[in-house]
């Protein structure tokens, strides 16, 4: 019944989400956390390429893995544009394997809170820890959902270079404080003079996680030296609901 991240969700993630845009700073602070690091770098929910291009750019050696083929194909576009390339692979988060180790794996913007099961969080959390080497880091932002108005509708309209649209509709559904989980309808239409041409429904879960329990997560994940920053600000402590968290983590060295 619903799509996930398909062809309309990528045009209006392309067009509200261009190459370079910094979402609150994302793109400035991942740089610098990652300015050191002489290895390479995986970026998980790699969607069309917002953030790893500025870092390959950066002559960073960054590879990509996302669950949705459209939002690939775009990423894959935007580095013929630019001349670049990397390794881009398809798969889910909780259940990967790569043939290569990193030395960082980043996952922005609350792209982790997009795994509605718990037990696939965790899953993801072993995948990311198995393809780190020791020593290497993960950093992982995490939204929490302040604002939340079950029913609450918002529309809005993308003009695209043809000439044709495409109208978002997005419905709060349901939050779940017992299970740490809400549920949206984004409803995506597309118009060409008048006519609906195309739709799509897409279901978008997001579960959130309390600090102590991410970090004690972490722990039991086996990664250590762990620190907790809010909105891009390394190691500023969080104050509201708002704030966007930024975890960091390390694989334990061989010699912990």
């Amino acid at each position: 019944m619903f799509s996930y991240y398909s062809s309309l969700c990528t045009e209006v993630y392309d067009l509200t989400k261009p190459v370079g845009y910094s979402l609150a700073g994302d793109i400035e602070y991942y740089q610098d956390r990652l300015k050191t690091c002489q290895g390479r770098i995986l970026e998980a929910g790699v969607g069309s390429g917002r953030l790893i291009i500025p870092l390959l750019e950066a002559g960073l050696t960054v590879d990509g893995i996302d669950y949705s083929p459209e939002m690939l194909d775009s990423c894959r576009a935007r580095f013929e544009e630019r001349g670049l390339s990397a390794n881009l692979y398809e798969g889910q988060l909780q259940d990967f394997s790569l043939p290569f180790t990193y030395d960082a794996i980043i996952i922005p913007t609350g792209s982790f809170c997009l795994i509605e099961k718990r037990e696939d969080s965790l899953n993801a959390l072993r995948s990311f820890y198995k393809h780190l080497v020791p020593g290497g880091r993960l950093i992982i932002d995490l939204v929490f959902p302040h604002g939340w108005k079950t029913g609450e509708i918002t529309t809005s309209t993308f003009s695209l270079p043809n000439g044709e649209g495409i109208t978002m509709e997005k419905k709060s559904v349901e939050i779940d404080w017992i299970n740490q989980c809400t549920v949206s309808y984004l409803k995506y239409e597309k118009w060409r003079q008048g006519k609906l041409i195309q739709s799509e429904l897409q279901r978008l879960p997001m579960r959130w996680y309390g600090m102590e329990e991410m970090k004690f997560i972490l722990e039991n994940n086996g990664f250590t030296d762990i620190t907790c920053s809010a909105d891009y600000v390394y190691q500023s402590q969080p104050t509201n609901g708002s704030d966007i968290i930024t975890f960091e983590a390390v694989r334990k060295r061989a010699s912990d």
